[in-house]
Formats: structure tokens, C-alpha cells, sequence
């Protein structure tokens, strides 16, 4: 027989009910700072043993979906969403996967690349002086030759956080912290060998003065140059990578 079967792969039970829960939580079944039934009387309603119950709610304790309080009063309770909290977990979870090599720079350049454009021209149209300050101090620290490597790379990050915070758009600030916070660090780190320093000082200046003058195509033109710069130092990179397996 030519045919080939596959084994079933059956999820776990904990998942499966980790999965109920989160989708009550999101439907508004369960609402926040609700107390959750007891382990004893989820294990009835499931038809499961109480460490089943314990390990689908380890899953939603990771997920930040509910938190465990002791005493007279305790219990687990369904937790209030929080957006710092979450953009914490995408930068740290995009870092790791980052440092892993998961996504290959090409990929990361590119993303990058459609996101900043986006990213200046709403920063022309909204920026206020504080955005124009800070992107300003960062410049300055990094015309200073006395700047170590690893502080203009610091630098650089600030500066096109400056960027994002400067478009007024909390989703784009929280897309944007995946890139910013997370991969740009480690990529920096990766292709500062073949960095100009110069050129992406002269870069920024331009962005700058493109955002201060409310010119969203000129900043736009600045950025994507240097994308552009960046994606051939990622090339080089890459190259250098898989040369080293």
C-alpha cells in the first residue's frame, strides 16, 4: 500500500481546557477580578483530575490571564489586561526568538523598512517638541566621537523610539516595540562591524529636520535610504552567519 498515515497528535487535555477558560475570559463570560471556581469543583465540571486543572491554569497564569491571591479572601481571580505587560512579553519573546536566528534578517530589514515609513510621515503630521527634543538629544549624543559602540547603538534605538512615540498611535507603538526594543538591539550588535557611523548620523539629522518641518515625504525619502543601508549591512550579516553554520 502506497499510502502513509501520520499519527494523530491529540492536544492535551490542560491545553484544551486552558483554552475554554481564556475563551470565556475574552467573551466576557468571566469577568475581570472574577474568582475563578475552586480546583476541586473545576476537576467535577471537566470531568478531569485536579493536576489537569493545576496545569491549564499554570497556562493562563503565563499568559497573564489570571493571578493566584492566599488567605481567607484568596483564590484565582481573572486579571486586567495590561498593554505594558503584554509589550513586555512580545519584546521579550521577539529577543529570544531574534536570538535564536528564527527570522532571518532579509525578513527583519524588510518589515522594518514598511514600518518606518509608515512611522515618519504620521511623525511629521503629529509630532509634538518633546518627540523634536528628544530625537534632537540623541543626535547630539551621537555626534560625540567619544560615544562607545554600544551607546550609539543604544542611541539609535532611542532614536527611532522618539520616531514611533511621535506618531500618536498606540497600536504602532506597541507593533513597533517588537522591532524597536527587541530586534534592533541584537541586529545593531550584529552589523556594527559594517556600520558607518557618519552616514547614519547624516541619515538621522535628515529625518529630523524632515519631521520638524511637518514634511512626511522627505522624512520618509531619509528613512528609507537608510532601510535601505541597513538592508544591504543585514546581507552582509546573513552572509557572515551561514559561512559560520
Amino acid at each position: 500500500m502506497g499510502l502513509k498515515f501520520e499519527p494523530l497528535v491529540t492536544e492535551s487535555l490542560a491545553k484544551q481546557i486552558a483554552q475554554t477558560l481564556r475563551q470565556a475570559i475574552v467573551d466576557g463570560d468571566l469577568k475581570v477580578d472574577e474568582r475563578l471556581p475552586t480546583e476541586p469543583e473545576l476537576a467535577q465540571r471537566f470531568g478531569v483530575s485536579r493536576p489537569t486543572i493545576r496545569e491549564a491554569l499554570k497556562r493562563l497564569a503565563a499568559q497573564n490571564l489570571i493571578r493566584s491571591r492566599r488567605g481567607p479572601s484568596g483564590g484565582t481571580f481573572v486579571n486586567r489586561p495590561d498593554s505594558d505587560e503584554a509589550q513586555n512579553t512580545l519584546i521579550n519573546m521577539t529577543s529570544l526568538l531574534t536570538t535564536m536566528g528564527e527570522f532571518d534578517l532579509s525578513d527583519i530589514a524588510e518589515a522594518r523598512r514598511e514600518l518606518e515609513l509608515v512611522c515618519v510621515r504620521l511623525a511629521a503630521q503629529r509630532c509634538e517638541q518633546s518627540h523634536i527634543n528628544s530625537m534632537m538629544f540623541e543626535l547630539s549624543l551621537q555626534k560625540n566621537a567619544a560615544l562607545s559602540d554600544q551607546d550609539f547603538c543604544a542611541s539609535d534605538v532611542r532614536f527611532h523610539r522618539a520616531i514611533v512615540d511621535a506618531t500618536g498611535n498606540t497600536m504602532l507603538r506597541f507593533m513597533m516595540s517588537s522591532v524597536i526594543e527587541a530586534v534592533q538591539p541584537i541586529v545593531n550588535l550584529i552589523i556594527f562591524r559594517f556600520w558607518d557611523k557618519e552616514k547614519t548620523i547624516a541619515q538621522h539629522e535628515r529625518i529630523l529636520t524632515s519631521i520638524a518641518a511637518g514634511d512626511g515625504e522627505g522624512a520618509a525619502a531619509a528613512i528609507a535610504e537608510q532601510m535601505d543601508d541597513l538592508r544591504e549591512r543585514y546581507a552582509k550579516a546573513q552572509k557572515v552567519r551561514d559561512e559560520k553554520g
